[in-house]
């Protein structure tokens, strides 16, 4: 058995930009996922028998956010390496994938795309409002160039360590890390809204209409009722503002 050196870790690493591009109804991003790890899983299994069970391996359901990919395809070849090494039982890492897969999807759809790309876009809306349009692509690259960092990084500790990175992914608390950037997320919108409010302000439509939103999302989070139904709510509320204020006036006059 040959080991994997840095040239075909490259070619590996380099495939997991493209695990999408085969997105298919029945295994979702499984023939992706077996064309990056394929490099690897070539210079493992000589043995032509061999290198299909492996493939069949990854044939399953894969689905999972595209920022874990390097990682994934790392721990993977660092699982088939221990594998061909007679090490680890083949029969093992269905259980392994489907738990660290599932896992991973749930945590990058919470942390990255519900948190830390809603920070981005924010940040960079707000810097274009304010007119700081070179900050803003500025901004664009930074931010590129750190995810590529991170992709790079995982995929080195997913294949040198293994398993054992992900006790140190669980030690960087991606969830509680998240609702951080959901509180600083709420706090740009709000001044983003601030920004594009017509002027003169007023203040008690545009509390009032924060206060809203907070209570229709308190609503959504505690009871899980249907979003669409909440803007529809919302949107009735804006068309018939006026006549809602003249009402709570009337009332209010009334009662003193």
């Amino acid at each position: 058995m040959q080991e994997l050196d840095l040239k075909i870790l490259s070619r590996c690493f380099w495939r997991t930009y493209l695990i999408g591009s085969a997105f298919n109804t029945r295994g979702l991003q499984n023939i992706g996922l077996i064309y990056a790890l394929d490099p690897g899983l070539r210079v493992l299994y000589s043995d032509e028998k061999k290198l299909i069970k492996a493939r069949k391996r990854y044939l399953k359901l894969y689905n999972s956010h595209p920022f874990w990919a390097p990682l994934l395809v790392g721990i993977f070849l660092f699982l088939e390496q221990k594998i061909a090494q007679g090490l680890v039982p083949a029969n093992m890492l269905p259980k392994l994938k489907s738990t660290m897969v599932y896992t991973l999807s749930a945590i990058g759809d919470s942390f990255f795309g519900g948190s830390l790309l809603i920070t981005w876009s924010l940040s960079t809306i707000l810097l274009l409002f304010c007119g700081l349009n070179r900050l803003a692509v500025f901004w664009m690259v930074l931010w590129f160039i750190g995810l590529q960092l991170f992709k790079v990084y995982t995929f080195y500790k997913g294949f040198s360590e293994g398993l054992a990175f992900l006790n140190r992914l669980k030690n960087w608390d991606l969830i509680n890390l998240g609702s951080v950037f959901k509180t600083v997320n709420a706090f740009l919108l709000l001044v983003i809204w601030y920004l594009i409010w017509p002027e003169p302000i007023s203040w008690l439509q545009f509390c009032s209409l924060v206060l809203s939103i907070g209570i229709l999302a308190l609503i959504f989070s505690k009871f899980l009722c249907s979003r669409e139904v909440l803007v529809w709510l919302m949107f009735i509320g804006v068309v018939f503002w006026s006549r809602i204020v003249e009402f709570c006036q009337g009332l209010l006059h009334r009662l003193y």
